[in-house]
């Protein structure tokens, strides 16, 4: 019987929270959510972005700007499928 409520509420987490993966996640959508969640991280801590602007070089808004284009692609185009 735990065994089926613990399956159950990890099906419940994992459909609600896109990030947290299934069976059938790949390592490359893996590596996706962890790089967007990553990148949106450092665009929501303020004090993170500062650093990275100031590491860099360059302005806050073109730091978070970059970041968050980098959010689209963020590990390359996709694998090819094999159907």
């Amino acid at each position: 019987m735990d065994r089926f409520n613990i399956n159950s509420q990890l099906e419940h987490l994992q459909s609600k929270y896109v990030g947290t993966g299934h069976s059938d996640t790949t390592k490359f959508e893996w590596a996706l959510n962890q790089q967007r969640d990553t990148y949106a991280s450092y665009v929501g801590h303020h004090h993170l972005i500062s650093y990275f602007s100031v590491a860099e070089n360059e302005s806050i808004g073109r730091m978070k700007f970059n970041m968050i284009e980098k959010m689209v692609q963020p590990c390359g185009k996709p694998p090819a499928q094999n159907e």
